[in-house]
């Protein structure tokens, strides 16, 4: 069996040996990069075979963030950050850009691990099974992309609140989805009995789906529950 192999990213010489040492321990190959420059250059060189990267938000020469973005502009595989600081904030930013999980620092190997077979088990069920584009409406998700192509066929990348919560609403056609479920999906936390930002989110993605925001068709507000997507949906693994 070929190890699964894990790119990790942390300017703390020790935590990458002690990473290094535990996962190959548990049967993963370990790549190591100590900033974003040696980070990106073992990641293009290996992008075919990496299974799950670990960042570090804290970095010589670049944010664990940036890297994020890169990663998630040309791939979907996994991607764990790791940060010291205690700032609620470094969490739903980096859940925003595209990471899969968020860990803080000290923390146990062991559940570090946890997180990762968590994650790989479940991605790896989601690539068995899931395509590649939804189509509706003459608009079409391409999921590889994060990018919505309109009825022209221009594609327009959508950011990872965005992505997160179109992709949500056409995995589920024709079903009440409850705003905690939304906002657990696109922020990783619950909204506040003030808090509108869903709403503005919604109202946005409205407007890229050329959907009358005073008489929506296609995602529609159920009043004291959350919002369903009211259209028929085509998964397709190709164009």
């Amino acid at each position: 069996m070929t190890p699964r192999k894990i790119l990790i990213v942390d300017d703390d010489q020790k935590i990458r040996s002690l990473l290094k040492t535990y996962l190959e321990k548990n049967q993963y190959e370990v790549l190591l990069a100590h900033d974003g420059a040696s980070f990106m250059a073992e990641f293009e060189r290996h992008r075919d075979e990496i299974s799950l990267c670990i960042l570090d938000v804290m970095l010589p020469d670049t944010e664990g963030f940036t890297l994020c973005q890169s990663v998630r502009r040309r791939s979907e595989v996994p991607v764990i950050m790791l940060t010291a600081s205690a700032d609620e904030t470094d969490r739903i930013v980096g859940l925003e850009l595209g990471a899969d999980d968020y860990l803080g620092k000290p923390f146990n190997p062991r559940e570090l691990l946890a997180r990762i077979k968590a994650i790989t088990r479940r991605t790896g069920q989601e690539k068995a099974k899931e395509p590649r584009y939804y189509a509706f409406n003459g608009f079409t998700l391409d999921l590889l992309e994060r990018s919505l192509i309109d009825p022209d066929g221009t594609a327009t990348a959508l950011s990872g609140m965005d992505f997160q919560l179109l992709k949500l609403l056409v995995e589920h056609p024709g079903e009440v989805l409850d705003r905690s479920r939304l906002a657990e999906v696109t922020r990783g936390r619950d909204l506040g009995p003030l808090d509108r930002s869903l709403d503005v989110q919604v109202s946005r993605l409205r407007q890229r789906l050329q959907d009358d925001g005073k008489q929506p068709a296609l995602i529609k507000t159920v009043r004291g529950s959350g919002y369903v997507f009211s259209t028929t949906v085509t998964p397709r693994h190709a164009l």
